[in-house]
Formats: structure tokens, C-alpha cells, sequence
């Protein structure tokens, strides 16, 4: 799969202490084991030129005080929260000055950020996905992006998640509905 350097960007999806990490709240072991996976994709991409966007999951503590129907910490329980060590990216990611964060509140990363405009501003149209969980954050964001008019690829020999069988589903459902998937060593970057 080829993929111009100058309008490509790696998005990679919350590999953060509370998923990818052992002490982590919500802590699912093929997170964690996707974090050397996700760091090959990462270095491919700096190899060529390609833009790196981290995203990262942060909840401030009263997020969810009054809501309607959607409550994270309901459904999960307390985790990533504003401030926490559980909110930083995993240490092994070597995250640098030219590369894109962007704070999310939701699984997807487009919702109540500046990321569509980020991108649109660096000229960026097709889309490179790693990271965790593969049927929640990565695919939400992936199909999202397909919806944007973006070329989402999910990598998907980079994904974490809590069974194999939601991994499965997300990368399925991304090539079948809204995006293309590939594996690392099929990516190039050109």
C-alpha cells in the first residue's frame, strides 16, 4: 500500500498508561503488547517524513456530572482523568515537538477538537490508524475520518484491544464500510 509522505499522517490512537500499562485502570494486556507495533509504525513513518498525530483520552473529573446518557465513568469506571499519570502517553513512544497531541473527551477524535482543521491546515488527507482500542477509539475515529473525506488505513497488526474477537470485528468493519486496512509491513510511504 502507497502512501504519499506529504499528505499522510499517523494517528496514533491513546496509547496511554491507564490502556497500555500494567497499573492502568482500564489496562488490557494486548494494549500493551501493541505498543512495540504501534513504535514500528511510528518510526517508519519519522523514516520518511510522514506527520505523527498522538491522541490522547483525557477525562476532567466532572465531565460527566449531570449527563443525559452518555457517562464513560459509568460505563468504564474513573480513568484517564485531567492531570493523571493514567492520561500521559505510554513512556515508550518517543513523542516530539513536531508532532500533533490532541486532547480528546470521546472516543472520537474529531468530536470537540481542532483536528479536522489541524489537518486540513497541513494539507493532510489520508490517514494511517494505530493505537487502542481497535472497536472503540481507533474505529470511531477511523470511521469518522472516512465521513471527513479522509483515506483512513487501519494498521491492523497495531491494535490493542481486551479480545481478539473486537479486534477482529473493528478491522473488518473498517475495510468493509468506510476505510482500507493493511498490515505494517505493507505500508509505504513515498
Amino acid at each position: 500500500m502507497k502512501l504519499e509522505s506529504d499528505s499522510t499522517a499517523v494517528v496514533v490512537v491513546d496509547t496511554q498508561n491507564g490502556f497500555c500499562h500494567p497499573d492502568g485502570s482500564l489496562y488490557a494486556p494486548a494494549s500493551g503488547e501493541a505498543v512495540d507495533a504501534v513504535t514500528d509504525v511510528v518510526e517508519k513513518a519519522r523514516e520518511n517524513d510522514v506527520q505523527v498525530v498522538y491522541t490522547r483520552d483525557v477525562h476532567p473529573p466532572e465531565q460527566f456530572d449531570g449527563a443525559h446518557y452518555y457517562d464513560e465513568f459509568e460505563r468504564w469506571g474513573e480513568h484517564v482523568v485531567e492531570g493523571s499519570w493514567e492520561a500521559e502517553i505510554v513512556d515508550e513512544l518517543d513523542v516530539r515537538d513536531e508532532d500533533e497531541v490532541v486532547v480528546k473527551h470521546t472516543y472520537d477524535a474529531f468530536q470537540g477538537t481542532g483536528l479536522d482543521a489541524w489537518l486540513d491546515a497541513h494539507k493532510i488527507h489520508d490517514l494511517v490508524f494505530c493505537g487502542t482500542l481497535a472497536n472503540v477509539c481507533v474505529l470511531h475515529t477511523a470511521g469518522s475520518a472516512g465521513l471527513r473525506d479522509y483515506r483512513p488505513v487501519v494498521v491492523e497488526d497495531a491494535l490493542g484491544y481486551i479480545e481478539e474477537d473486537h479486534r477482529d470485528y473493528a478491522v473488518e468493519h473498517a475495510d468493509w464500510l468506510f476505510g482500507e486496512t493493511a498490515k505494517r509491513d505493507e505500508l509505504e510511504f513515498v
